[in-house]
């Protein structure tokens, strides 16, 4: 995925929720730190992950899903979709919020999008633990888009950090 594809899914998903915000929460939020990025570990993606606000009964990630997620017509047409996420499928560090990356321009519509600053991006990367998530790990940090002690620093402060010192009591 490129930046003007994650522009049209950010555009695409505040006109079907009709919201002027959602939060992308996958790998591509990357190209918010850098919309030139152009390695393949770190871009390889077709689908965007969508966190849309105030969605505690998942309904709206389930409506993403629906009209703009894997096989959908939206998918068929444009060869990339969005995955409609909520708030606990991501493990992240303390203080994210404060730290989110604005993609706002004529592309999204003035819909914002408001997407993972990249050592906070990482960090969800390396809790999900995937191939792919590591390899997109060391990907962002062999191109100095995240820093590896501001990476260990924010994971330290994750439920993750916590579950382990709580497991070794």
């Amino acid at each position: 995925m490129n930046v003007v594809q994650l522009e049209h899914l950010i555009r695409a998903a505040g006109a079907l929720l009709g919201e002027n915000t959602v939060i992308v929460v996958g790998s591509q939020a990357i190209l918010a730190t850098d919309p030139t990025v152009d390695d393949a570990l770190l871009t390889r993606s077709m689908e965007a992950d969508l966190l849309p606000l105030d969605d505690p009964s998942g309904d709206k990630a389930d409506l993403i899903d629906g009209v703009l997620g894997a096989g959908s017509s939206f998918d068929e047409l444009h060869g990339f979709h969005g995955d409609g996420v909520g708030e606990r499928t991501v493990l992240l560090p303390e203080g994210w919020r404060r730290r989110l990356i604005v993609l706002v321009n004529d592309n999204t519509n003035g819909v914002r999008g408001l997407c993972l600053e990249a050592n906070d991006l990482v960090v969800s990367k390396l809790a999900a633990g995937r191939q792919k998530d590591l390899e997109f790990c060391r990907a962002a940090l062999g191109l100095h888009l995240a820093g590896h002690d501001t990476v260990l620093a924010r994971l330290a402060r994750t439920e993750l950090a916590m579950l382990a010192a709580w497991r070794s009591r």
